[in-house]
C-alpha cells in the first residue's frame, strides 16, 4: 500500500516537473522584438517574433531587443562655430537595430552611447562651419552627422536612419545684429529694385517716344508721297485737258476757248471772294451780265483768230455790275 502511494507521488512529481520544464522551454516573442538565447552564458542564437523554443536548464533568454525604428532626443548643448560664435543646438536621432546579437553584446548601453556620440559629432561639425553657413545649411549638417554616426554605429549592428537638427539659437546680441543686417540688406534690395523699376520705366517711355516719332515721320512721309502723287495726277489731268482744249482751238472750235477762259475767270472770282482779308469784292450780279462778259471774251477770241472764226453771240449792252462795298 505504501509502495503504491510512493509510486503515485513520484508520478505526480515527475509529471509536474515535465510540465514545468516544457513551460520553461516555450517563449512567445512579440512583434517588433527579438530575443537572444544564451547557452551556458554564451550567445547561441536569436529567436524571431512568434513562438520560440529553448532547451530548459541549458539555454536561457539573454536580451530582449527592440528592432523597430527608435528615436532619441539629444538635449540642448553649447557649441562654438569656426568664427567663435556660441550657439545652442539640439537634435533628434532615428536609428534601428539590424543585428540583435551585436547590439546586445558589443555595447553595454546603446541609448547612452548613441546620445553621447551624437553630441560629440554635433560639436565637431559646428566647429568646422561659420555661423552664416551653420544657419543656412541645415541639410548639409544633417547629412554630415548621419554619415559620421552611421559609420561609428555600424560595429554595434545599428543603422542610423535620420538625424535632424531641431533648433540652432545664436546669442541674443548676435541675433539682434543679424536682424539689423537682414533689415539693411532688404532695404538695400528694395532700393535697388525701385531704381531698376524707374530705369525700366524711363527706358520704356523713351522707347515709346522713339516709336511715336518713327511712326509720325513715316506718316508724314506717306502723306507727302500721297500729296505729291495727287499733285502729279492733277497736273497730268490739267495738262491733258489743256492739250485737248488746245487741239479743239486749233481745229477752229471757239467754244473750247470760251470754256477755258470762262473757267479761269470763274476761278479768279472765287479766289477774290474767298480771300480772308478782302473787304470789297467786284463780281457780276446778274446772269445776263455774266453772259455779256463771256460774249466780250468771245469777241476778243475772234479778233485773235481772225474773221474765219465762228461768229460770237451778241453782247449785251449792260456792262458788268460793280458790287457795292461789303463790310
Amino acid at each position: 500500500m505504501s509502495l503504491s502511494i510512493g509510486l503515485s507521488t513520484f508520478a505526480i512529481v515527475a509529471a509536474i516537473l515535465v510540465i514545468v520544464t516544457l513551460a520553461a522551454g516555450v517563449n512567445i516573442v512579440p512583434q517588433g522584438y527579438v530575443f537572444t538565447v544564451e547557452r551556458f552564458g554564451r550567445y547561441a542564437r536569436t529567436l524571431e517574433s512568434g513562438l520560440g523554443l529553448i532547451t530548459p536548464f541549458v539555454e536561457r533568454i539573454g536580451r530582449r531587443v527592440n528592432v523597430m525604428e527608435q528615436v532619441i532626443e539629444v538635449a540642448s548643448q553649447e557649441a562654438f562655430t569656426r568664427d567663435n560664435a556660441g550657439v545652442t543646438i539640439d537634435a533628434v536621432v532615428f536609428y534601428q537595430v539590424l543585428d540583435a546579437a551585436r547590439a546586445s553584446y558589443e555595447i553595454s548601453n546603446l541609448d547612452v552611447a548613441t546620445r553621447t556620440l551624437t553630441m560629440t559629432n554635433i560639436r565637431t561639425v559646428v566647429g568646422s562651419m561659420d555661423l552664416d553657413q551653420l544657419l543656412s545649411h541645415r541639410d548639409e549638417i544633417n547629412e554630415r552627422l548621419l554619415r559620421v554616426m552611421d559609420a561609428a554605429a555600424s560595429p554595434w549592428g545599428v543603422k542610423m536612419t535620420r538625424i535632424e537638427i531641431k533648433d540652432i539659437v545664436p546669442p541674443a546680441d548676435l541675433a539682434g545684429a543679424m536682424a539689423r543686417q537682414m533689415k539693411a540688406e532688404r532695404e538695400k534690395r528694395a532700393s535697388v529694385l525701385e531704381a531698376e523699376g524707374h530705369r525700366q520705366a524711363d527706358i520704356l517711355r523713351a522707347e515709346g517716344r522713339k516709336q511715336s516719332a518713327i511712326l509720325e515721320a513715316e506718316g508724314r512721309k506717306e502723306a507727302a508721297f500721297r500729296d505729291a502723287e495727287a499733285r502729279e495726277r492733277s497736273a497730268e489731268a490739267e495738262a491733258k485737258a489743256t492739250g485737248m482744249i488746245s487741239a479743239a482751238i486749233a481745229a477752229g472750235d471757239i467754244a473750247a476757248a470760251n470754256f477755258l477762259v470762262a473757267e479761269k475767270y470763274v476761278d479768279a472770282i472765287k479766289a477774290l471772294a474767298t480771300a480772308p482779308n478782302q473787304r470789297v469784292v467786284v463780281v457780276p450780279i446778274e446772269a445776263a451780265a455774266l453772259a455779256g462778259t463771256l460774249g466780250g471774251i468771245a469777241e476778243i477770241t475772234k479778233s485773235v483768230f481772225g474773221e474765219g472764226a465762228a461768229p460770237a453771240r451778241p453782247r449785251s449792252s449792260a456792262p458788268p455790275s460793280v458790287g457795292v462795298p461789303r463790310t
